[in-house]
């Protein structure tokens, strides 16, 4: 078993607080509004508590929190699949090695580079790369060329400023060559926490080796990656279970590399083609509990960012933004090439089946209804604010005078070059609301003169 996770503990600790009152509960509330997250103990307390006056405040902690920390701001960024072949037969998982009805397709450098015109096209500055994990059609030589043909895609104004990456674990020496190709954030996801149902869940492949996958961060980190991204898909066990155990790998990174997950994402198991699990779920989670566990994992890790993908429908994102979200994909496609044609012409090729079909600029537009502002800022990443040094800024509240000046100068930058009549009045407003929330008299004048730049043609402006 791993040193840092251990299934059995997380049960008894569960145990252990099944007593607790709502007294207890309503000050671990209360403390969390310090910004210090909870620990394991306090986590465990929120999650068995069903009163429905202990989760209204702590839905309202998690939207203070939110908004004491990233403000009312959306980092947006959209996937791109360069290939669905996949060596792990993953039972919720439309790319299955054993998915013989999958249209299997590993895009070419041409390809990747048409896919990224197209959404630079619609504005997007950040991508999210994933590759079905495969040594031999995704190794590290692939990777490499497909990175860099990312970045070296130009659309018009449009351009790709980070990529973060999902894509199968590494040795410590193949993980130094994905740091060199200059990547932001390395995401994977452990899928279950639960070794049980991690073993019935994954049948072949190197994904079936629990603890090689748990480990992977570690590896990571070791070479030299400073910002790493964890993850859970919902569904697959007790989400209880599993909040708990994204907490402790949470804290284990911290412990061993002084800073812990730069993200943790929280998808639900959707229906995918020829994927049983994906169909039903062994552990479903229902909009409720997918609510209250946004909310505590805000209150648990206040200053890593939470991402939520196009899974959800509409509605659900709508809802659950302002309990702890930072982060959330939009026009997205899960299969290679997809950028190309609708989802719906090509359920043969997908992962899986998406809820929020919405373009960018309609996701934008109804963000904006709802008060808050996209931000395509990569300034940190290209200045080097990653790891523990984004986190020492992040912990005294520093980075808030970074990030919200770049989340409005991005914003403009986007409505200039591809918003529409609506999407600008909209944006005017979200711009100058937000613009007084500048509380720096110098830095707020620094803005506006960016921000009257950008209107005679400057771009990429940043602090």
């Amino acid at each position: 078993m791993s040193t840092f996770l251990n299934s059995e503990s997380i049960l008894s600790l569960f145990n252990k607080v099944k007593t607790a009152t709502n007294t207890e509960a309503e000050k671990i509330i209360d403390n969390a509004l310090k910004l210090k997250g909870l620990s394991p103990e306090e986590t465990a307390i929120l999650l068995q508590c069903k009163d429905p006056e202990i989760l209204n405040k702590t839905f309202k902690a998690a939207k203070i929190i939110k908004e004491e920390i990233y403000g009312k701001r959306l980092v947006i960024f959209a996937p791109l699949y360069i290939t669905n072949y996949c060596a792990n037969n993953c039972l919720y998982c439309g790319f299955r090695t054993e998915n013989n009805g999958l249209k299997r397709k590993r895009l070419s450098l041409k390809e990747i580079e048409a896919e990224v015109r197209i959404i630079e096209d619609e504005g997007q500055k950040r991508i999210l790369l994933v590759a079905g994990e495969d040594s031999e059609t995704s190794n590290i030589d692939f990777l490499e060329g497909a990175i860099s043909t990312i970045y070296a895609t130009k659309q018009g104004r449009g351009e790709i400023r980070r990529l973060n990456v999902n894509v199968a674990p590494m040795t410590v020496k193949n993980f130094k060559r994905l740091k060199k190709t200059g990547i932001g954030t390395y995401q994977l996801f452990q899928e279950t926490y639960h070794p049980g149902e991690y073993k019935q869940t994954h049948f072949g492949g190197p994904k079936s080796n629990y603890q090689d996958r748990l480990y992977a961060m570690h590896r990571a980190q070791e070479a030299g990656i400073d910002d790493v991204g964890i993850g859970v898909l919902f569904g697959l066990a007790d989400y209880r279970f599993e909040v708990l155990a994204l907490l402790y790998h949470a804290l284990e990174l911290e412990k061993q590399f002084g800073v812990g997950p730069h993200t943790i994402s929280i998808p639900r198991i959707e229906p995918a083609f020829n994927a049983p699990l994906a169909n039903q779920p062994p552990a479903p989670v229902s909009d409720a509990d997918f609510k209250k566990l946004v909310a505590i994992l805000r209150l648990a890790v206040p200053y890593t960012g939470m991402i939520l993908s196009t899974r959800e429908s509409a509605k659900i994102r709508n809802e659950v933004i302002g309990l702890g979200i930072s982060q959330i994909s939009a026009g997205s496609r899960t299969t290679p090439g997809g950028y190309k044609y609708s989802e719906q012409e090509h359920p043969e090729s997908e992962q899986f089946s998406l809820h929020d079909s919405r373009s960018l600029l309609e996701v934008i537009k109804d963000i904006s209804h709802l008060g808050y502002s996209p931000s395509f800022c990569t300034a940190c990443y290209r200045l080097g604010r990653t790891g523990k040094d984004f986190m020492d800024l992040a912990r005294p509240g520093l980075i808030h005078k970074h990030c919200l000046p770049n989340s409005l100068l991005t914003f403009k930058e986007y409505l200039i070059d591809y918003g529409d009549a609506e999407a600008r009045e909209l944006g005017k407003k979200i711009i100058q609301e937000q613009l007084n929330e500048i509380d720096n008299p110098q830095r707020k004048a620094a803005t506006v003169k960016r921000l009257k730049e950008l209107e005679t043609g400057t771009r990429d402006l940043y602090f």
